[in-house]
């Protein structure tokens, strides 16, 4: 007979063998849960994608109007990311077209038979910075020769910087009830002193160039008198501008319409109208009657109005696309940052990766680099400079500066062999500086922590947080600012064909508008990125044999993705949490990120909504 054993299971181990599978199960149904709604979230994500992205192209039917409404933003640069159109957060589309995009489709309009005049009515929710906005304005010029109408209408010219490009059209109208905030423009600078003496952080700073203001806010409370220079200098030469294209385009003295901003004598719509400002009083629908006549149709018809952003969507690819020279464009935009680049960042290594391959592309006959960069790291400019100068010992290069080639964003510059600027670029800052922040006494006085630091010689943590910088610390750092100061001059020096003394004498870290900047030879001409095309093309010799592509950033799919709607609703946030002064926190944020000698411009226009 065998023997026949009852296994006997503990209380305690029960227990546990029933914790085990609670979880397990918990777990298990927590996993199908996540999926199911991961699953139901992309089929919806996918639903709203190929409603917004995957529709049928419009078609342009004849007689048709094309509108220009910021309803969607123009930017610098294309994105490689399929969804960068997506807001996760609010779950809705914000399209976005290039410059380039939009130039090409106002210069293909005024070809197009189907399109008869161009509608500006600036009433969307997108935005503009101010040297695409110069280019846009200069494109529709050019599209005037045509022949065919541009009207322009608007309840509110609600800053200078809209009437500016409305004030191009051949008839400008204004709701009777309406304004134009025809007041000049301003050029704010927040300090933080005030807010550092309060909470006892002391900040350290280095620099060289009295004019190099970026860390003004942390020791002052006001400007300095080389600042304040600096910053009417800017605001004086982007103000006139505007206002000797509005006097041209509206047959107005240059006076008048400084005295009309001086005195507000403009601003209702009575006034605007007896000063030249506008042509007639007039709602939207009365405009559009008057387009009717325009167009030949009858006073029961509706217009056929195509966007901007549809009328992008049915252009061909570039007709020269069978040619297999290539212009390549480069995009160089955000603050300047080693390594990869990311959202607003200007990876140095990335960069160099781009322009290492056009050089190595037998098919690339010449490169524009379009640079929309405040600065950054001096050390990856460096880096950039460096691919730069490799690059152009084998091929034409252009730079194209548009809101911001200044600082480092002016270093990466300096090799080209032509600089083309918008007037209203901010260029220059050749300047230095270095900026820490000692938060020891904040610490222990206002929370109560102290820090205590074992090291192996005696500057071992220079620049830890907890310490300010000993005599010999600041001194032998002071020499890596004069260090890196030289050798940026002597770059500009050399690719611009100065004296080390010349630019010496207008670098200091002071900053100058595109328009200023032909004067003192930090650019050769004024233009867009239609201008450094065409001399691209010219320096390489190809004629009109040529087509031009684009390098777009690298996007490294689902990873990048996840990382997109994360940074996305976080952004979201603290946009919420900071209102209007978000751009500025956004600034602040990478300037005290940033570690070592950063070469960064400062200042910066609002993008015109």
């Amino acid at each position: 007979m065998s023997d026949n054993k009852t296994t006997i299971i503990e209380p305690n181990t029960l227990v546990k063998i029933m914790k085990f599978f609670k979880t397990f199960l918990a777990a298990l149904l927590a996993f199908i849960v996540a999926n199911i709604l991961w699953t139901i979230l992309w089929i919806f994500v996918a639903v709203v994608f190929v409603a917004a992205f995957g529709s049928s192209s419009p078609k342009v039917k004849p007689n048709s109007v094309l509108k220009i409404d910021l309803s969607e933003s123009i930017v610098d640069m294309p994105s490689s990311d399929p969804l960068s159109g997506f807001d996760f957060a609010s779950m809705s589309v914000q399209r976005s077209h290039t410059i380039l995009q939009a130039i090409d489709a106002i210069a293909a309009a005024a070809t197009d038979d189907n399109i008869k005049g161009i509608y500006i009515s600036l009433d969307g929710g997108g935005s503009i910075g101010t040297a695409n906005l110069e280019e846009l304005r200069a494109e529709i010029e050019r599209f005037k020769l045509s022949g065919k109408f541009v009207v322009s209408y608007s309840e509110m010219y609600g800053s200078p910087w809209s009437y500016y490009l409305s004030s191009v059209a051949d008839s400008v109208y204004l709701n009777p009830a309406g304004e134009i905030n025809w007041c000049g423009l301003a050029m704010p600078v927040m300090f933080y002193k005030g807010l550092l003496d309060k909470i006892g952080v002391k900040p350290e700073v280095l620099r060289h160039g009295s004019f190099k203001s970026a860390v003004e806010p942390y020791i002052m409370d006001r400007m300095s008198p080389e600042n304040r220079l600096q910053m009417e200098t800017l605001v004086n030469s982007f103000w006139g501008v505007i206002v000797e294209s509005v006097a041209e385009a509206r047959n107005i003295p240059i006076d008048s319409l400084q005295q009309y901003a001086t005195d507000l004598s403009a601003m209702m719509a009575d006034d605007a109208l007896e000063k030249g400002l506008v042509d007639d009083l007039k709602y939207q629908d009365q405009v559009e009657d008057m387009m009717r006549g325009e167009l030949q149709i009858d006073a029961d018809q509706d217009i056929e109005y195509i966007s901007l952003g549809s009328y992008i969507a049915t252009l061909a690819p570039n007709v020269k696309n069978s040619s297999k020279n290539r212009i390549e464009i480069i995009y160089a935009s955000g603050q300047i940052v080693s390594g990869a680049s990311g959202k607003d960042m200007l990876g140095a290594t990335t960069l160099a990766e781009q322009l290492a391959k056009a050089r190595l592309d037998e098919d690339v006959k010449a490169v524009v680099l379009r640079v929309n960069s405040p600065g950054g790291s001096a050390l990856a400019a460096e880096v950039i400079w460096r691919e730069m100068e490799l690059l152009r010992q084998q091929k034409p290069v252009i730079v194209s500066m548009g809101d911001y080639a200044a600082s480092g964003g002016y270093y990466i510059s300096a090799p080209a062999d032509v600089i083309v600027a918008d007037k209203m670029t901010l260029t220059g800052s050749i300047g230095v500086f270095g900026l820490l922040f000692n938060a020891g006494d904040a610490l222990k006085n206002k929370v109560g922590i102290t820090v205590d630091v074992a090291k192996s010689n005696p500057s071992a943590d220079m620049g830890g947080f907890y310490r300010g910088l000993t005599t010999y610390e600041r001194n032998t750092m002071m020499k890596s600012i004069e260090n890196v100061y030289e050798t940026f001059v002597n770059h500009v020096a050399d690719g611009r064909n100065m004296t080390f003394a010349s630019v010496d004498a207008i670098g200091q870290g002071r900053v100058w508008a595109g328009v200023d900047a032909k004067h003192i030879g930090l650019i050769d001409d004024f233009g867009g990125l239609r201008e450094a095309i065409l001399i691209a093309a010219e320096k390489a010799e190809v004629g009109d044999d040529f087509r031009v592509s684009e390098m777009s950033m690298p996007y490294s799919g689902i990873s990048a993705l996840l990382n997109n709607i994360e940074s996305q609703i976080a952004e979201r946030n603290i946009r919420k949490e900071f209102g209007t002064a978000y751009d500025e926190y956004r600034y602040v944020q990478g300037l005290i990120e940033n570690q070592g000698v950063q070469a960064i411009c400062p200042y910066r226009f609002a993008p015109v909504k």
